[in-house]
C-alpha cells in the first residue's frame, strides 16, 4: 500500500499525522497556492501535476495504490482531475471532505451558485464588505468598486488588490467567534461574502455575523463528478483497511 494525500486542509494534515504515526507509506502534495505551507510528517511535494495526464503519470511512477483527495471543497479542477486520473490508473480514490454548513436560526444567508453570482449580489449602494474567499477571485469584485472591502488572506498579496477601497488582514485559521466579532466591529462590516467550505476552522465568522444580524452572501460548492466521500479520519482508515 502507498497513499497519496492531496492536501491543503486541516483534515489533510490530521490524516498525514495519523498515517505517519501508524507507519503507513504515504506522500503529501500541496497545490502551491500558499507561500509558507504547513510542514508535514510525510514526504511532501509542492505544485501542480499537469492536469489529468500528469497526475496519472505520477500515480503510476510513484506506485500509488490509494489516493485521498483532501483538498479544499472549492478545489474543483484538482478534485475533478483526481477522479479522472484515479479511474485511468485503476487507483482507489476517496475524498476526505467536510459536510457543508447549513443555515441556523438567525442567519441571513443569500445563497449563490458561484463567484459571478456573488459579485452580482453586491450590486447597490456602498457597503463595508468582508471578503473571505481567498485571493484567487479578488479581481472579479472590481466589477463592484463602490464598496470598501476587508480582505482576509492567508498570505499578503504580491501586489495591491484591484479594488479601489480595501484593507488587507493576514491571518490563518482556525478562527474564534470572539476574534471574528472584534474584526467585524472594528471595520464596521455590513455584509460578508464567503464560500461554503464547511468544517469548524472558518465557521466563527458565521456565528459572529449571526450575532450581529449581518447578511451573508454564501457561495455554494461546485458540482463534482461522482466519487466516494468520507468525513472522518476513522472512515479513511477503515477504507484503507
Amino acid at each position: 500500500m502507498k497513499v497519496l494525500i492531496l492536501g491543503g486542509t486541516t483534515e489533510a494534515s490530521a490524516l498525514a499525522r495519523t498515517l505517519a504515526e501508524r507507519g503507513i507509506p504515504a506522500l503529501f502534495s500541496y497545490a502551491g497556492r500558499v507561500t509558507t505551507p504547513k510542514p508535514q510528517p510525510l514526504p511532501t511535494r509542492v505544485g501542480g501535476f499537469g492536469g489529468v495526464a500528469g497526475l496519472a503519470a505520477f500515480l503510476t511512477e510513484s506506485r500509488i495504490t490509494h489516493l485521498v483527495d483532501a483538498t479544499h471543497p472549492f478545489a474543483e479542477r484538482m478534485s475533478s482531475n483526481a477522479v479522472a486520473a484515479a479511474e485511468r490508473c485503476g487507483v482507489a480514490l476517496l475524498a476526505l471532505t467536510r459536510p457543508p454548513w447549513a443555515p441556523q436560526a438567525g442567519d441571513r444567508w443569500q445563497r449563490v451558485a458561484g463567484i459571478e453570482a456573488a459579485v452580482a449580489a453586491l450590486a447597490g449602494p456602498p457597503q463595508r464588505v468582508l471578503l473571505a474567499i481567498g485571493r484567487m477571485h479578488l479581481t472579479d469584485f472590481a466589477a463592484q468598486p463602490q464598496h470598501h472591502y476587508v480582505l482576509r488572506l492567508v498570505d499578503r498579496p504580491d501586489g495591491p488588490p484591484p479594488l479601489p477601497h480595501h484593507h488587507v488582514t493576514v491571518d490563518r485559521g482556525p478562527f474564534t467567534r470572539e476574534g471574528d466579532l472584534a474584526l467585524l466591529r472594528e471595520h464596521g462590516i455590513e455584509r460578508l461574502v464567503c464560500k461554503n467550505a464547511g468544517g469548524t476552522g472558518a465557521a466563527a465568522k458565521l456565528a459572529a455575523a449571526r450575532e450581529l444580524g449581518l447578511p451573508v452572501v454564501m457561495i455554494d460548492r461546485p458540482a463534482l463528478p461522482p466519487r466516494r466521500e468520507a468525513h472522518t479520519i476513522d472512515d479513511v482508515l477503515d477504507w484503507l483497511a
